[in-house]
């Protein structure tokens, strides 16, 4: 369907609303209305002509066969679809037959709409369609609705027909109705001041996506195929597929099955319509969330392609994917290696705010082993740019993307322009998985960039401004099917156009986080400052120090804090201070407010017994304040101690270092120990363990929190000569923590296609600068009305 006239039928449809619906429902509740009368007019069209052998089924099978329930399958037969309507009623003879008795109309139509199969009520059912109908019945405006509907001005069946004055009307597909769908949501939601919220797929990228998928095995594709979206909106994507296969690569003993899964029950019946339009069996549509359930976990696809909702957050379905952290669907937990090699079962969730990786696990998921299936699986799917680099190393996303391209399944990623998509500006991405790939992409992924290719519209469709044009498609997949770089061109002013391709290996895209440490070097000194702030938590410390100042040693009374609580509460929010529920419990406990006493009254002694002499050797500072402590009544933990130690020293350069531990290291641990860090016995001190001087001794040392750097380190690279060459230079004394090394993966285009642009010469600035001063005189001059020459000779 062109854009002429999918506008046409648009505003045909909106002036059905207007006309009719303007004094029953708010503008923004026309969609209520018009949606389901537009997928049951569809659907109506198609029974028209059977009408009678369906009818004449039902009388054979009562009369003759005496039958107490009517044979689903033979009267679909008889209807030539998938569904049928048993009542004597279409929406023509409705209309047809209608007086101005609104409730006569109100009950043959709803007779029509019970006779209808399960399949269709179902839709009847999520549509809402009878209480619809009911409230135009009461408002007397039924009938001029449906009077619209059957106008032979209007064509909403998948077949072309001609109007009264012989004008074609062209059909309504599916992907033309997803683009009706589409316009009118969006005009729908503009009247409530809402956002559509879904990004429908422009029918170029469909047929681009499909073009990636099927073109490279014309040759061998099979006679059974099955095509999966598990985010299939109105089923265009399906439906496309199935026609692109048909229309291109036909053979008469081909059988193409559709499976898919919507949320949206308005998406979702319209998508389940159409199937039944098509042909296809409507009962592998299924609605409800495709990441809280797995419906086809059994089944695996040949292809799948989609266009998930991207920057949607999945907190809502958490429950149904991890349990107190821990990942309970398998679809969305991988088995990756760590550093040395070990195998390790990690996390393939991405953070709760963009849920868009979680469905390209659940194709990857559904993908056919080679073992099973010659060709494997392919997938199309469409992302936003965060897939590409969000989620750090060993995150949820990193690792969606590191098992995807360590199993050679990433084949190729193609960047599309900007204002693409109806309801997003932002730049996309189609990424296309294999898990067959022949052998001269094998541990290949090929990045096209494609942004530059496009055509401008006439006329913005939301946020759409561009599509392709036949001949970017054409050019796209020639790129992807040669598989090989290509450099970007440059026009006469150095702007880059056209289209841009590199081949890279899967490790290209890997990297090593690691943490680079250097020694905690600390000077210590006790003072009634710095040990006054032990009196409260540090992470409740304003109301705290409010409430001590306000009520004094009463915070320490049984049940005073938990009698006052609500006036503490009101004091929070008036300051604008929040506390969740642990806090408030810590708050609101006398038993945790005279524990830290107890460490303020421990500090008092040590800063009693040891003096306010500056240490410049925090090892030595330590020693004291143990010797201290040992014999006295205060029986203190590990972080009530360093508690009291962090409260009175701070990172100094030229103090000493802190030691953390001597070890012992000879024999088998020391071999041990060298095999773990893959390192020679001199080069341990780059790896933190320091010798003494004595025979076997080494020294490690703690680590400063605040000088602690994180590199990224190419997989390609050694983590030891990167140290070497680009830390131990700048900073002698840093060393590798090799135990914080993850591996990561991200993919950036940018890196890999920007282009540099020289800015231009001073001269050229000035030229243009002087350039456009004296057009500014002239411009002021006119204004004026003064002649600039006279001006300038009086001067």
């Amino acid at each position: 369907m062109d854009h002429s006239v999918h506008n046409k039928l648009v505003s045909f449809i909106w002036s059905i609303a207007d006309d009719c619906l303007r004094d029953v429902y708010v503008r923004g509740k026309y969609r209520d209305v018009i949606l389901p009368m537009v997928v049951l007019r569809r659907l109506d069209t198609l029974l028209e002509a059977s009408k009678e052998a369906v009818l004449e089924e039902v009388k054979y099978q009562k009369e003759e066969m005496e039958a107490t329930e009517l044979d689903d399958e033979a009267l679909k037969h008889a209807s030539g679809q998938v569904f049928y309507n048993i009542s004597k009623w279409t929406l023509q003879s409705l209309k047809d037959t209608a007086t101005n008795n609104q409730q006569i109309l109100l009950a043959n139509f709803e007779e029509y709409l019970n006779g209808f199969s399960a399949n269709v009520k179902e839709i009847i059912e999520l549509f809402e369609l009878k209480s619809k109908i009911r409230h135009m019945a009461g408002k007397d405006v039924l009938l001029d609705v449906l009077e619209k509907f059957v106008s032979p001005y209007i064509n909403l069946t998948p077949n072309p027909a001609e109007d009264p004055e012989g004008n074609k009307l062209p059909a309504l597909t599916n992907l033309g109705m997803g683009y009706v769908f589409e316009e009118l949501i969006r005009k729908f939601n503009e009247e409530n001041n809402e956002e559509a919220g879904e990004h429908f797929t422009p029918r170029e990228v469909i047929e681009l996506m499909t073009h990636l998928v099927f073109d490279p095995i014309k040759d061998s594709l099979p006679l059974t195929i099955s095509i999966y979206d598990p985010a299939c909106g109105s089923g265009g994507m399906l439906t496309e597929s199935q026609n692109f296969i048909d229309e291109k690569y036909p053979a008469s003993n081909r059988d193409i099955y559709l499976f898919g899964k919507e949320i949206n029950d308005e998406t979702y019946a319209i998508c389940k319509s159409d199937m039944m339009i098509k042909g296809n069996n409507p009962e592998n549509i299924k609605v409800g969330s495709t990441l809280s359930t797995d419906e086809f976990a059994s089944d695996r696809f040949d292809f799948m392609l989609s266009n998930p909702p991207y920057g949607k957050s999945w907190t809502s379905e958490q429950k149904n994917i991890k349990d107190n952290g821990e990942i309970i669907d398998p679809r969305f937990k991988v088995e990756l290696k760590d550093y040395w090699g070990n195998k390790e079962t990690a996390d393939a969730t991405p953070r709760s705010s963009d849920g868009q990786l979680l469905f390209l696990m659940e194709m990857v998921s559904k993908m056919k082993s080679p073992d099973v299936s010659p060709l494997g699986s392919r997938i199309a799917s469409v992302h936003n740019g965060s897939s590409l680099f969000t989620g750090d190393a060993g995150g949820g996303e990193s690792n969606i993307r590191r098992f995807i391209i360590e199993n050679d399944m990433l084949d190729a990623i193609v960047q599309l322009p900007n204002n693409l998509f109806y309801n997003t500006g932002i730049t996309t991405y189609i990424w296309l998985l294999n898990n067959k790939k022949p052998a001269n992409r094998k541990g290949k992924v090929q990045l096209i960039d494609a942004s530059l290719l496009y055509r401008k519209l006439r006329k913005n469709l939301g946020n759409k401004n561009c599509e392709f044009a036949p001949e970017h498609i054409e050019e796209i997949t020639r790129t992807y099917l040669d598989c090989a770089a290509i450099e970007r061109k440059l026009d006469e002013n150095n702007d880059p156009i056209g289209i841009a391709s590199q081949v890279f290996d899967n490790g290209d895209f890997g990297y090593y986080k690691v943490t680079i440490e250097r020694p905690d070097r600390r000077k210590a000194k006790f003072t009634p400052e710095a040990i006054a702030s032990l009196r409260f938590d540090k992470s409740l410390s304003e109301v705290m120090e409010h409430l001590f100042e306000l009520h004094g040693d009463k915070v320490y009374e049984k049940g005073f804090l938990k009698a006052i609580s609500k006036d503490i509460i009101e004091w929070c929010d008036e300051n604008d201070i929040s506390i969740n529920a642990k806090a408030k419990v810590k708050l609101l406990d006398e038993k945790y407010w005279q524990k830290l006493r107890e460490i303020l009254e421990a500090a008092a002694l040590l800063m009693a017994e040891i003096g306010s002499e500056e240490f410049n050797d925090f090892n030595l500072f330590k020693d004291k304040v143990d010797a201290v402590l040992k014999p006295s009544k205060f029986k203190l933990t590990g972080p009530e101690k360093n508690a009291i130690l962090n409260a009175v020293s701070w990172y100094d350069e030229s103090a000493e270092k802190v030691v953390k531990k001597v070890v012992k290291l000879s024999g088998s641990k020391l071999d041990e120990l060298l095999d773990h860090l893959g390192c020679s016995k001199d080069q341990l001190p780059d790896y933190g363990y320091y010798p003494t001087g004595k025979a076997a001794e080494y020294v490690t040392y703690e680590a400063s929190t605040d000088l602690r750097d994180a590199e990224s380190i190419p997989l390609k690279d050694s983590i030891y000569r990167y140290f070497l060459a680009e830390v131990k230079p700048h900073v002698d004394e840093a060393w590798i923590n090799l135990d914080s090394t993850k591996i990561g993966y991200e993919i950036s285009f940018n890196k890999y296609f920007y282009q540099h642009k020289p800015l231009r010469s001073l001269e050229e600035v000035a030229k243009d600068i002087i350039g456009l001063e004296q057009k500014a005189e002239g411009l002021i001059a006119q204004i004026l009305g003064i002649d600039v020459a006279d001006v300038q000779g009086e001067a």
